[in-house]
């Protein structure tokens, strides 16, 4: 029987017996900044650091991460945030940042003490994970601190449409075979986004348009259009990211003071793909997307549209940038170390070489560096570690 995809999606991926509820995890299947190289979650703790002393260093710092896989995340810097100090040399976190002593001398209770960590998954809770993380499958509200979502908004479940004679029509699927028809008209709603967000091919921007990354809350809260307007054509088929648009809205209004920091591969909308980018992964291989469980399904998300979506709730500029920059701007810029060390500290030219390397592979414009950061603070300013 077809169905609509966001209910085919929501089924495979976190239905009973679904690509992320059951079996070992999805690192089995494809490879996310998150495993390709501890720098990542080393650039993290320099970020929350920061966010940290924007908020004055509460008694309670909560990072939250959504998506949290198998909580692989949250581990490393569980484990970064035990090691105090040691971190500082990879990213420039200082030793004094993370036991929080603050110039005057005067003691605080450090980072680790106050750091409240909490993985969001439909999963069971690993049986080895660690008891500091707290494993929850909604959203906690009233977030002092940061929330984390590494590539969860491009498997927040979404519908396929495409444009026929008569107008834009839903794409139905399958689940077994994954065979599509057309189903029925998109509703005013998916429509006034298509319009807003997703433009045909032939489209162009009008005079008053602003597609460059950057919004504030004022427009966001204004309503104010992009200036594009569809120019569809038989056979352009397109992904509705209304549902996600709505998903990161209500994750931004679940902190009450910090930063909501979503890292995922997209597209602007003066660039959208022609057809879509709907696919799906298993045993690292990309496979069609299949909507029966048995792998993962996946679309890129429209992350400027998310964006507006989050600006209108915390009423306040985002920023978004690629990952090679945002890594970049928290200290890990891949640079090779000088030959000469290699000379005066053979061991240590090598160690220095390896990290270089899972810093590149983080910074590829072809690949993982290509991922954008949107940053959304809520009741705190946009700083220089965290600004365009």
């Amino acid at each position: 029987m077809s169905i609509l995809w966001r209910d085919a999606m929501a089924s495979a991926l976190y239905g009973p017996g679904g690509f992320f509820v059951a079996g070992t995890g999805p690192a089995d299947h494809f490879r996310t900044s998150v495993h390709a190289s501890p720098a990542f979650a080393t650039a993290l703790l320099r970020l929350i650091s920061d966010v940290d002393a924007a908020l004055g260093h509460p008694d309670r710092l909560d990072v939250v991460d959504v998506g949290a896989g198998r909580g692989e995340l949250l581990q490393s810097l569980l484990g970064l945030v035990a090691s105090g100090g040691a971190v500082g040399v990879a990213v420039g976190v200082s030793a004094r940042t993370l036991r929080d002593e603050p110039s005057s001398g005067t003691a605080r209770p450090s980072l680790a003490e106050r750091v409240r960590f909490t993985a969001v998954e439909y999963a069971d809770r690993p049986d080895n994970l660690p008891e500091e993380i707290n494993w929850t499958a909604e959203i906690p509200a009233k977030i002092t601190g940061v929330l984390i979502a590494t590539e969860w908004l491009d498997n927040v479940p979404l519908d396929v449409a495409m444009h026929a004679e008569d107008g834009w029509r839903y794409v139905l699927v399958d689940p077994e075979s994954g065979t599509e028809t057309l189903g029925e008209l998109v509703s005013p709603a998916d429509l006034d986004w298509l319009t807003n967000w997703w433009p045909g091919p032939a489209s162009t921007p009008s005079a008053d348009s602003d597609p460059s990354p950057g919004a504030t809350w004022s427009d966001a809260e204004s309503g104010s259009e992009s200036g594009f307007r569809a120019t569809p054509h038989t056979n352009h088929r397109v992904e509705i990211g209304r549902p996600r648009d709505e998903a990161w809205a209500d994750a931004v209004q679940k902190i009450s003071r910090g930063l909501a920091v979503a890292v995922d591969y997209g597209h602007l909308r003066e660039a959208r793909p022609v057809d879509g980018t709907l696919t799906g992964y298993r045993g690292g291989r990309q496979v069609p997307p299949v909507p029966d469980g048995s792998s993962d399904v996946t679309a890129h998300v429209a992350i400027d549209s998310v964006a507006f979506a989050g600006a209108a709730v915390a009423r306040c500029a985002y920023s978004l940038v690629l990952q090679r920059e945002a890594l970049r701007a928290l200290g890990a810029d891949g640079g090779r170390p000088p030959l000469s060390l290699a000379g005066t500290d053979p061991a240590g030219y090598v160690r220095a070489l390896a990290a270089a390397s899972a810093v590149a592979e983080l910074t590829d414009p072809a690949g993982l560096g290509g991922h954008w950061w949107l940053r959304q603070p809520v009741g705190i300013p946009l700083g220089p570690p965290v600004a365009r």
